[in-house]
């Protein structure tokens, strides 16, 4: 059997072609992972402000890292003008700008004192609070309400943050000891109830 047979058994189940570009990003179809239902984000992040970029201020003093300077206002200054470059790329052209991941790392790093590996160090992005962390952004554009991390990945809280129509951002760390346990490769946080097999 194929590594991308399950794309087909999708198909016949009655996934929409949205969801199936979203499973073949990832690699594994949608049964073969956990989920955290969307009631139980929901309660998880009531109560909790969403940031406007404009108004966001670093957890704690950042310091130098890799030889490189890393000002914080600079890094507040770049973030504040990616969003507003997504935004009107947005305005200008119905589509957004494929910036996600980079976004909620930044904003990550800027609100819960983020400190990031260098790069290509596989199993989490950073560290906060000497915690290891991994980031998993939820873009305005998904079809799909689901952030996945690998069970073998070497974290300890996951950090998701969600970026809504308007870019604003909401982001909510959960340790990695409430998340449901199963097979698969995989972890899942949906914001949606989980899913079976469809008719």
């Amino acid at each position: 059997m194929s590594d991308w047979e399950f794309l087909h058994d999708m198909h016949d189940r009655g996934y929409s072609a949205g969801e199936i570009a979203d499973a073949a990003a990832v690699g594994y179809a949608p049964w073969e992972a956990e989920y955290v239902s969307r009631q139980w984000i929901e309660e998880e992040l009531k109560g909790l402000p969403s940031d406007d970029v404009r108004t966001l201020r670093s957890a704690e003093p950042f310091r130098s890292r890799d030889g490189y300077p890393y000002s914080m206002w600079e890094q507040l200054d770049i973030f504040d003008t990616l969003v507003d470059c997504a935004g009107r790329h947005f305005k200008n052209t119905g589509r957004y700008l494929q910036v996600w991941g980079e976004l909620g790392e930044i904003y990550a790093e800027i609100k819960f004192g983020l400190r990031r590996h260098g790069t290509h160090e596989a199993g989490s992005d950073g560290t906060i609070a000497g915690k290891l962390v991994e980031v998993k952004t939820i873009s305005p554009e998904r079809s799909s309400d689901c952030v996945t991390v690998k069970q073998q990945g070497n974290f300890e809280q996951l950090l998701i943050v969600s970026i809504d129509r308007n870019f604003q951002f909401t982001g909510k760390l959960i340790d990695r000891d409430k998340l449901k346990k199963g097979g698969g490769k995989f972890l899942r946080a949906r914001m949606g109830s989980p899913e079976g097999p469809r008719n």
